[in-house]
């Protein structure tokens, strides 16, 4: 086989309109240590944004550039940068792999038009790459797959594409055939091309050998072949027609084809490689500007004009007027940085745009593209593209900006609840105002972190995702703003239910003297599961209750559902119908009738007509066989339930759901239970009933 050495790419069928038409906005995910952030710095190489690689292991990788991500050699916050490849412009948003930092990708996903999802040849598909695929379902985010880490012990190519298709319910299309795996992995067959892929031993990811294929691998590289067209010919009459006959087809059929069927998420191809060993990543990267989507080929985004249920719409493109949705911010001394995604119009800097949740406008003051942490000043952001601007004062992520004339309020992003709670204290009385600012910092950048005072005790109490994710956040109060705490023992974020449906009527009436407070109310308190959170229902009929009164109940009873009366458990799932009432012409107001919502909800858990709930996380426990017995009686003995069991090799993956306040200090039980050779994984699945036993416990404990 005589092979050519070469630099460039192959020739692509590109659009031949510039603008929106040549930008990519992707986003890298997948479960932690699958290599996300090496593939990023291996592009940003390849597209010479960086002229030397930094490895995540030696806490050097340009895109992990907090402290505590160099320290943990894990991402922690999403980082963005951009770059060129073969005349394109795309945009990069890397993200983290840990669940306790999964709204870094909720909120990524939301704004990008592709995804790049990477897994481990070994592992296939893991806990939080399943959790980051239906995220990118829920979004409709065209993606393509990467199977990295070709060349790592116990990889295996059709494994990994197997879970892709078993676990995610996806339809997985290689586009490449690896050839060899560990450490005989040395390229692959280009299917579209049919052509033989290698890599010199000593290549930096910029030079690949081109050949044809090796007889020994040509009928295996043909069956692939086959497959991959008779899914292309699903999206293409044309390549149809051509297949059913056994007629030759054109790459550029072959590549139109694919990427219909990868933006109407027919299918999803899948390459491979080893990003640390610079193979492959360069053709990730042509994968990207042939079958991902630019910004111009997605659909006009929806909103509505502020304030009704009115739906609008915004066209990508600079004509239209101008809508811009903040999706991250960064609290910092001299002013936000706040993150955006211009969906029409042109942002440029000096405008004022309206906020349609605060009603107020923002200057636009500095714009600037990402790379990491540095920054390149702008003039203007067109349609289509992502940057970040300095120094919003009320713009939070998810909020809108828009032009005050033509205004609209795009749909929000929704973040998970917070599961798990811990108090916190500065160590010198002095820093009390100090850490109030601080947490009022990481609180505008985190949704998912939350910080509240107890009225009764004057503890300050922090929430979040998981231990590490309040670990983080300690850890960075320290170290970033040095800012020394003290903190308490975590506790679960439990919730409650009521255990069966009632109504009440409550009768609010105070007379001291001239006018008093009168307010009667009839409410119907219903559980369904099926709500997300709270209802409210206005039955009235007749007038009983005056029209100008009804929010003021509402109000009552919602703030009852969320503060969850005197244990501070808040109530899931709950409907509230107000079906009757009474009122006094001259001591009713709207003051005694939130009163009496207030007074309707705590009537109506009374006599212990309530359910506690505990947060229950999916657990992926990854052991040598020998430890498998003492693995699962460990997890049985947390109330865990085991699923199943899977083999991979001599190991054993172990799948589970378990309620997190069993799961606390689970590391460092599963290192003595293993002699440190288990691994596992950890995310949030559902509440579900604490049993009546252990929810006795717990109330004795909070009274």
């Amino acid at each position: 086989m005589t092979a050519v050495l070469k630099k460039e790419s192959p020739s692509l069928s590109r659009p031949q309109s510039k603008g929106l038409a040549r930008r990519r906005n992707i986003g890298i995910m997948a479960h932690i240590d699958a290599g996300k952030t090496t593939v990023t710095e291996r592009v940003l190489f390849l597209t010479q944004r960086i002229h030397k690689t930094g490895e995540v292991h030696d806490g050097a990788a340009t895109m992990d550039y907090l402290e505590e991500e160099q320290k943990r050699g894990i991402t922690i916050q999403s980082a963005a940068t951009s770059c060129e490849w073969n005349g394109y412009e795309i945009n990069i948003i890397d993200t983290p792999g840990h669940v306790d930092f999964t709204v870094e990708v909720e909120r990524s996903l939301r704004v990008l038009d592709g995804a790049v999802a990477v897994f481990d040849a070994k592992n296939g598909v893991e806990a939080q790459s399943e959790t980051v695929w239906r995220q990118a379902d829920r979004y409709k985010v065209p993606r393509i797959c990467f199977i990295n880490k070709m060349d790592k012990i116990g990889a295996n190519f059709e494994f990994a594409v197997g879970t892709i298709r078993d676990r995610l319910g996806a339809r997985p299309v290689p586009i490449q055939l690896p050839i060899g795996t560990e450490k005989d992995f040395e390229g692959f067959v280009d299917l579209i091309r049919m052509k033989y892929i290698t890599f010199p031993d000593d290549g930096d990811g910029r030079e690949y050998l081109e050949g044809e294929i090796p007889e020994e691998h040509m009928e295996a590289a043909e069956l692939a072949r086959h497959d991959m067209l008779e899914v292309a010919a699903e999206s293409d009459d044309e390549l149809l027609d051509l297949f059913l006959e056994d007629q030759p087809i054109s790459e550029e059929m072959v590549v139109r084809a694919l990427r219909q069927a990868c933006l109407s998420l027919a299918a999803t191809p899948v390459l491979a490689g080893s990003a640390l060993k610079h193979k492959g990543v360069r053709f990730v990267m042509d994968a990207v500007l042939q079958l991902l989507p630019a910004p111009i080929e997605i659909p006009p985004v929806e909103g509505t004009i502020p304030h009704t249920e009115t739906i609008v719409t915004r066209k990508p493109s600079d004509d239209d007027p101008v809508a811009v949705m903040a999706f991250k911010t960064i609290a910092e001394p001299t002013g936000d940085l706040t993150f955006v995604r211009v969906y029409s119009g042109v942002l440029k800097k000096g405008t004022k745009l309206e906020n349609p949740r605060t009603g107020k406008t923002e200057r636009i003051g500095r714009l600037v593209r990402m790379h990491a942490n540095k920054r390149e000043a702008l003039e203007e952001v067109h349609a289509g593209d992502i940057a970040a601007i300095i120094g919003l004062k009320n713009t939070v992520t998810g909020d809108t900006l828009c032009d005050p004339d033509n205004p609209i309020a795009l749909q929000k992003i929704s973040f998970p609840d917070t599961v798990i709670s811990m108090s916190l204290e500065p160590e010198e009385n002095k820093d009390r105002d100090k850490l109030s600012e601080i947490i009022g910092r990481m609180m505008r950048e985190d949704p998912t972190f939350k910080a509240v005072t107890d009225e009764a005790t004057g503890e300050l109490v922090i929430s979040g995702m998981g231990e590490l994710h309040l670990e983080v956040v300690v850890g960075r109060i320290k170290n970033d703003h040095n800012c020394g705490v003290r903190t308490g023992k975590p506790k679960v974020a439990l919730k409650q239910r009521l255990k069966k449906n009632i109504e009440t009527q409550a009768r609010y009436i105070r007379q001291s003297g001239g006018s008093g407070q009168f307010a009667v109310v009839s409410v119907r308190f219903e559980y369904d599961p099926e709500l997300t959170g709270f209802e409210f229902v206005d039955g009235v009929k007749g007038g009983n209750v005056p029209r100008e009164y009804i929010p003021a109940v509402r109000t009552g009873l919602e703030s009852y559902f969320k503060v969850g009366g005197r244990n501070g458990t808040p109530f899931v799932s709950t409907r509230c119908t107000l079906f009757d009432g009474k009122a006094h012409d001259v001591d009713s107001n709207e003051k005694a009738f939130e009163a009496a919502g207030v007074l309707a909800f705590r009537q109506a858990v009374e006599g212990g007509n309530t359910v506690l709930l505990e947060p229950y996380m999916k657990v992926e426990v990854t052991v040598p066989e020998e430890f498998l017995g003492a693995v699962v009686g460990d997890l049985n003995s947390r109330r865990g339930e085991v699923s199943d069991v899977d083999s991979q090799g001599d190991l054993r993956i172990v799948r589970s759901v378990v309620p997190i306040a069993e799961m606390f200090a689970y590391s460092s039980a599963l290192r003595g239970a293993t002699q440190g050779r288990g691994q596992y994984s950890m995310e949030f699945q559902e509440y579900r009933d604490v049993p009546e036993g252990i929810a006795k416990k717990m109330r004795e404990v909070e009274e």
